[in-house]
């Protein structure tokens, strides 16, 4: 099924992308910064999980930043959405198929570490797999990667610095953090976020580790950052509810394209 997804991409646009970007939710304005568009439903990919999730709009979009060719996910699928491990990061696997070898996620998160506030770009640096499932569980794919892949830098340390110099240059405060991977789609009680924080989480969140794990698996740069669209439950008063991650997401569009187009480039230029 990889090789008929792979197929449809490269029938629909000419480009041929070495760096991928995932935008989690209300965080999908990116792609419209894109020249030269194709932008493809998921529904029209074989194999390809459909987001169901408010704030995800669901398609591929492959073009140009700049001179830069670029794909770009608007939208995830997610295990809650009871898509299996498999499904999850089929959309990764296609991309490195597709000839991309770098990824960046992003994501929305609620916060846990005490420094961080609504609206905060944290860059990930670790996370710790909370989900309850790994997508290399079973038979392993060999022409994809090792039976045992290692993940003691799952997010690639260069790939942070280059990150960290951009957020210096253009102002941004995005300190680093380790993101908490859940099952949901609940929110995490009081008591699940008193246990995060002490086991060394700073933002917990409930896509981009399976993504990460398949990643690493298959050989690819890693970049993760997460948008801290509410404060975890206990650490605010406040109810957290969708609308308020959409809206914190929408807020912070334009530090996060800005960072973006600042970044990409100088991700492409470390690997040319």
């Amino acid at each position: 099924m990889i090789a008929e997804a792979k197929s449809l991409l490269q029938s629909r646009t000419a480009l041929r992308p070495a760096i991928g970007v995932v935008l989690g939710s209300g965080l999908g304005a990116f792609a419209d910064e894109l020249s030269d568009r194709a932008e493809i439903p998921y529904a029209e990919i074989p194999g390809w999980p459909v987001s169901t999730a408010v704030g995800h709009a669901g398609k591929l979009v492959v073009g140009n930043l700049d001179a830069l060719p670029v794909a770009v996910m608007a939208g995830r699928p997610h295990l809650y959405e009871g898509y299996s491990p498999a499904q999850v990061v089929f959309p990764v696997r296609v991309l490195h198929a597709f000839g991309v070898r770098s990824m960046v996620f992003t994501n929305a998160a609620g916060g846990i570490n005490g420094s961080l506030e609504q609206g905060s770009l944290v860059l990930i640096s670790d996370h710790i797999n909370l989900q309850g499932s790994n997508p290399l569980a079973g038979p392993n794919e060999d022409l994809l990667g090792p039976r045992f892949p290692d993940m003691s830098e799952a997010y690639s340390r260069h790939y942070r610095e280059l990150a960290k110099s951009v957020a210096t240059e253009l102002c941004i405060f995005m300190p680093e953090g380790v993101y908490a991977g859940m099952l949901g789609p609940s929110y995490e009680t009081p008591a699940e976020i008193r246990f995060l924080r002490t086991i060394g989480a700073d933002v917990v969140g409930m896509s981009t580790v399976a993504e990460v794990i398949a990643a690493n698996h298959m050989g690819m740069k890693v970049l993760a950052v997460s948008c801290v669209t509410n404060m975890a439950a206990g650490i605010s008063e406040r109810k957290i509810n969708h609308d308020e991650v959409l809206e914190t997401g929408a807020a912070v569009r334009d530090t996060l394209v800005k960072f973006l187009r600042m970044l990409l480039p100088r991700l492409d230029r470390d690997e040319a």
